[in-house]
């Protein structure tokens, strides 16, 4: 599905959308309001130049419409892998991009990702699942490392990680052990603007209510020890 048809689907009340360098910027019409929209098309590869553009939007929606809505349409093969961009310090700026997200969200600029068509490693991590709700189309294909990366990065065989896929989500990639594991909210058959309406009033719940991803990744099934592990930590923090 095109992009076009993407934009007319979830916002069929009309939209102001541009696309620079595979980078999406612009306004759009939903049920809840206007709502700012950013992300990226054509399996992006985010390099520095992409990170920064998008950071900057979020901060120009923070300083001109207070309290509007984020939409993020993501679209990406991961960060952009090359030497020239790790001098730039890519992982600086896409830290500065999920920094730039986070002072949205205090702000009380609930957001919410859409997973248009691939979702993969920093390019997901530092975008769409900084969102306060992540959300993916039924064919969108979502993974942070292939299998094989996987196994030369923890030395375990990829014959061995094949079959710990077959049943943790921790392992498999795929929309559907992301929602098992809590970091998607649900798959979507399609594009939709009263699904997208319903997911806009559900994300500025999140945003007042905190993160509840390690809860929702328990109560599935997916991940087992990351909520009590970390209240664990706050508890060691707070002395109690």
């Amino acid at each position: 599905m095109s992009l076009n048809d993407i934009l007319d689907r979830l916002f069929p009340a009309g939209h102001m959308i541009t696309v620079a360098n595979q980078v999406i910027t612009g306004q759009a019409q939903t049920a809840q309001g206007m709502v700012a929209v950013l992300g990226t098309t054509d399996a992006a590869a985010i390099d520095h130049a992409m990170a920064l553009a998008l950071a900057d939007f979020v901060l120009d929606t923070v300083e001109q419409h207070p309290g509007r809505p984020l939409v993020f349409l993501v679209d990406t093969c991961g960060q952009a892998l090359s030497r020239s961009q790790e001098l730039l310090c890519l992982n600086g700026s896409l830290a500065h991009l999920a920094s730039c997200v986070d002072l949205a969200r205090r702000k009380g600029h609930p957001s919410l990702s859409l997973v248009t068509a691939n979702a993969v490693s920093g390019g997901f991590l530092s975008f769409g699942l900084m969102a306060d709700l992540a959300y993916a189309l039924a064919d969108a294909q979502v993974r942070v490392m292939d299998l094989r990366a996987m196994a030369r990065v923890t030395k375990i065989a990829h014959e061995r990680l094949v079959e710990l896929a077959t049943t943790s989500p921790i392992f498999a990639p795929g929309a559907e052990s992301y929602v098992r594991m809590g970091g998607i909210a649900a798959i979507w058959p399609g594009p939709s603007a009263d699904l997208l309406a319903s997911a806009l009033a559900d994300a500025a719940t999140a945003c007042a209510a905190g993160d509840r991803r390690q809860a929702e990744g328990l109560a599935r099934g997916g991940r087992q020890l990351a909520a009590g592990i970390a209240q664990t930590v706050r508890n060691s923090a707070t002395g109690v």
